[in-house]
């Protein structure tokens, strides 16, 4: 239905939101201009597809201008239509069960603009990665490249590969383990930018979602370090993206990509398998029944299956432990309740771009023309809802986060028309950048995150968790040292955790071999029987205490920047009461730290 107050042609159809995005006016060079002279200086406060409660804000804030300063007035009109524009929508829009994706053919691809974008991210990476040290879990998977398997206790098989592969091309240093991560969040930039193209975004907005979805804190972390992480965020990202292609095009051959990245993806982190249920029952939601009837969902299906079956056969022979690991994360203290839950989706969706990626959520449930892709808005409410009943932590659905900034840049750089709102643009997304940069990347000395209580509750625990692994192993050097020839001969170290020990493995050179008893690093050796005394980190004195006849304490970690291993005690003990084997049994535990 449209306004009598304004012309036809202004109700655009999709096809007119992609040309009106992806062309520039002809007079000038401005990658935000609209063709449509008429529309530039207004917006829809009148028409009857817009929220009620928008016109009224609109018209009291221009009645109030007058009493307000100008440089605080200005800003605050200029936002005033945002979400007019996001979620444009006709209230006596005749309802049908599926509507029909657009016709028109999307934009061009801004290929140069979105490489360009993406390379920056992963140049970006690469300059910071040896700026601090190893991530503590970096420490682990370095050691697990050695000792490739179908799956691990505590994740499945590819980060570890992906450690053995970096390490044998690159060398065994902090920056070659961080090569591919930071290729794949270069990667993701571009996906971001290929998710606003299909849903109309124009060279504009397919730049403002590459950068903005660059900038986001999930992106950055996801591609400085080795992790789990660094793979489930581009997987989330190209699924979605994946998807919304399916829906706009009808080649229902993608559901078939889409299982092979799933099937990836779950060789990485298993949280895929919660998006796809996530966007499965979208579709469901929204009707598009012949989506899931198709016979190529169900090869999809069974492709991704067929790809994460070494990993799920190694998890079924082994008793399941990650679902183990996932309990001791679900119970641990640090699991956030709704309120943090909540804070969490704007630290990683971009507390600066929350109105990009929730208007880009609105846009997704509200517009008409975007009512093809709901499923993708249902998706994101339906994982939220089971990660809070789960007890999971608000960086499991940081992909879809993501996604969401992208599909949002399109109504946001609609809204930008003039040049104040591009001004706020550019700036939300520069900014947003900046902030999360400083508080995921080694931008900043470690000590300033231990001096800022803001940046410590940020970031601290990121920042000193890359630091201190040289000391520690320097300190149980000293401590091997201290002991007599003899007894060195018969001497192994033990790290009550992985990070521990895999500190000894990078850094102590020289000393006997580290063994763990944590997750999967138990399985990665066990002390022969001939070895009766162990330096132990970390470790309660009681408990070995019962497994050695001897046992006393020669010294405590201490580290000029501290971190999670400040004042743990370094332990020397000897004369194990049952053989190694035994003991292991006892030592051995899953979980974190």
């Amino acid at each position: 239905m449209h306004s009598p107050s304004r012309p036809k042609s202004a109700e655009l159809t999709a096809g007119a939101v992609a040309a009106g995005i992806g062309r520039r006016n002809a007079n000038s060079t401005n990658p935000f201009a609209s063709t449509e002279k008429t529309q530039n200086d207004r917006r829809r406060a009148d028409s009857p597809g817009s929220f009620p409660v928008q016109s009224n804000c609109a018209t009291n804030l221009n009645h109030q201008r007058t009493s307000l300063p100008r440089n605080v007035a200005t800003p605050i009109l200029a936002f005033a239509d945002y979400w007019d524009e996001v979620g444009t929508m006709s209230i006596t829009e005749e309802k049908t069960e599926v509507a029909t994706p657009p016709t028109a053919a999307p934009p061009a691809v801004r290929w140069p603009a979105l490489v360009t974008a993406g390379g920056v991210v992963t140049a970006l990476l690469l300059v910071l990665a040896p700026r601090h040290g190893y991530y503590l879990d970096e420490l682990y998977f370095r050691v697990a490249g050695r000792h490739l398997d179908w799956g691990y206790e505590d994740q499945p098989p590819l980060v570890a590969l992906l450690a053995a592969v970096q390490t044998a091309l690159f060398g065994d240093t902090v920056t070659a383990l961080r090569v591919v991560p930071a290729v794949l969040a270069g990667v993701g930039v571009v996906v971001a930018g290929l998710i606003a193209r299909e849903l109309g975004g124009g060279g504009a907005a397919q730049l403002v979602a590459a950068a903005a979805a660059g900038g986001a804190m999930s992106s950055l972390a996801a591609g400085h370090t080795l992790h789990p992480t660094a793979v489930d965020h581009l997987v989330w990202l190209t699924i979605c993206w994946l998807l919304i292609r399916l829906v706009r095009t009808g080649n229902s051959r993608l559901w078939l990509a889409i299982g092979v990245v799933a099937g990836i993806g779950m060789q990485s982190k298993n949280l895929v398998v919660l998006l796809v249920l996530g966007l499965l029952g979208g579709l469901l939601l929204t009707g598009q029944r012949a989506l899931l009837r198709d016979r190529f969902l169900v090869f999809g299906v069974l492709l991704g299956l067929a790809i994460a079956a070494p990993a799920l056969l190694w998890q079924a022979t082994h008793g399941w432990p990650q679902f183990t690991v996932a309990g001791e994360l679900s119970g641990s203290p640090d699991v956030n309740t709704a309120i943090s839950f909540v804070i969490g989706q704007f630290l990683f969706g971009g507390l600066l771009l929350a109105p990009v990626w929730i208007g880009g959520l609105v846009a997704l449930l509200r517009r008409p023309d975007w009512r093809p892709y709901r499923a993708i808005g249902l998706a994101y409410l339906l994982i939220v809802v089971a990660l809070l009943a789960l007890g999971g932590f608000p960086r499991y659905n940081e992909g879809i986060l993501v996604a969401l900034v992208a599909i949002g840049a399109v109504p946001a750089v609609r809204w930008a028309r003039t040049r104040l709102k591009q001004t706020i643009l550019v700036v939300a997304v520069v900014a947003n950048a900046a902030l999360n940069a400083i508080v995921v990347l080694p931008i900043l000395p470690v000590q300033s995150y231990l001096d800022n209580p803001v940046l410590a509750g940020l970031g601290g625990e990121v920042q000193t968790g890359q630091t201190g692994a040289e000391e520690l192993a320097e300190q149980v050097a000293a401590v091997y040292r201290e002991l007599a020839e003899a007894d060195q001969q018969k001497t192994v170290i033990y790290g009550h955790d992985y990070s521990q020990a895999g500190a000894v493995d990078r850094y102590g050179a020289g000393l006997p071999r580290a063994y763990s008893g944590n997750n999967s690093y138990a399985g990665f050796g066990i002390p022969g029987d001939d070895k009766t005394l162990v330096i132990a980190i970390g470790v309660e004195k009681a408990t070995f205490s019962g497994l050695f006849t001897s046992c006393e304490v020669r010294g405590k970690l201490t580290f000029a920047l501290p971190n999670i291993n400040q004042d743990k005690e370094i332990l020397v003990c000897g004369g194990p009461k049952e053989p190694w084997s035994a003991i292991w049994q006892k030592l051995h535990w899953t979980g974190t730290f």
